[in-house]
């Protein structure tokens, strides 16, 4: 016989009362957007009141309003050198000695801050995930269902270098939107750097060649940009089929400038316009343009990765597979080329 006694049952105002502590610790969207909103105001006074703009021209001399206002806020495109000989001044000057630029210092606490992110949301793997591994999951599956809802099941094994190239461009990026970027010297967007930007480029650029040499080999691969054999069907027909591969070669080798310009052009540029609106109004106008540049540098991030991994695919499949006539169409609405919803011509 159990001696157990029966529990009695929850009333409502039990349940209610049960719930409302729960209730209490969710924030809506917006009390999210309002405490955004204040940190940036706190930020922006912040760097107003202890990171003056200084005269670039004389730093002795106070900062006149509104010139050198926005001369002092802005950096123009060659990035500060911190270790190294300097780059001698009177233009653009093209230099190969090491240094460690402003660009490259912050891309490495970039880099070593996601490391750390990711070995703190990955650690234990427990069962039940904890509310840090759960962020990690939901990003990387989120973005796993978008890398491959685009470009296909190729692309699956290729996720990992999507996701890479996507969260470091993105946390680069808004590395800059911080009030602080631009007025410490050791603090810049890493990819406002035409040199950062082409070096994520050519990482690319590599990866899908190299995938490309390995997934078809030499001779198959080198038969997308020279088919020789269509010149069995006539010497018209190998002709046309050796002049389309050559440009397909040439626009092989362009991808990485496309793929770099792009991404610099729109960082940097809304650098300069946030710089100077920050410059010359007060608080709510750069929150205004802030928001907008959050949201355009989360699109440039996804362009470039998803661009790369459409790149990959493409490397991959042989002029066989119907297949990669996706893969072309997705990558030139991506690139402007064609509107969306349309579909390209026929090969």
């Amino acid at each position: 016989m159990s001696t157990d006694e029966p529990k009695p049952d929850m009333t409502d105002s039990d349940a209610s009362a049960s719930a409302a502590p729960a209730k209490s610790r969710r924030f809506g969207l917006a009390t999210i957007i309002g405490v955004a909103f204040a940190i940036v105001i706190v930020l922006d006074v912040v760097a107003f009141l202890f990171f003056y703009p200084a005269n670039p021209d004389n730093p002795a001399e106070p900062c006149a309003f509104p010139v050198c206002f926005i001369h002092g806020t802005l950096e123009f495109p060659a990035p500060e050198v911190l270790v190294g000989p300097q780059p001698p001044a009177g233009g653009l000057v093209i230099i190969f000695e090491p240094s460690i630029t402003n660009t490259m210092f912050t891309m490495w606490i970039v880099s070593v801050g996601l490391l750390a992110a990711i070995w703190l949301m990955s650690r234990g793997g427990a069962g039940v995930p904890g509310r840090l591994q759960n962020i990690g999951e939901w990003t990387y599956e989120s973005l796993t269902n978008f890398g491959t809802s685009i470009a296909g099941a190729p692309a699956a094994r290729y996720i990992p270098i999507f996701v890479a190239f996507f969260l470091l461009i993105l946390f680069s990026n808004w590395v800059g939107l911080a009030p602080i970027s631009g007025k410490v010297n050791y603090v810049r967007a890493p990819t406002s750097d035409v040199n950062v930007t082409l070096g994520l480029a050519l990482v690319s650029f590599f990866i899908f060649e190299f995938e490309g040499f390995r997934r078809l080999g030499g001779r198959a691969y080198l038969s997308k940009f020279f088919p020789v054999y269509e010149f069995k069907k006539g010497i018209g027909a190998g002709l046309i089929a050796m002049f389309v591969g050559i440009v397909e070669l040439m626009l092989d080798f362009v991808r990485p400038l496309t793929l770099s310009m792009r991404l610099f052009g729109n960082i940097y540029g809304g650098e300069v316009a946030l710089g100077v609106i920050t410059a010359l109004t007060l608080i709510f106008l750069p929150i205004l343009l802030l928001a907008l540049e959050f949201m355009l540098n989360f699109i440039q991030a996804l362009i470039f990765s998803i661009l790369s991994l459409m790149y990959i695919v493409l490397a991959i499949e042989s002029h066989d597979h119907e297949e990669g006539h996706v893969a072309e169409e997705a990558v030139e609405t991506l690139e402007g080329r064609v509107p969306a919803g349309h579909a390209a011509p026929a090969h």
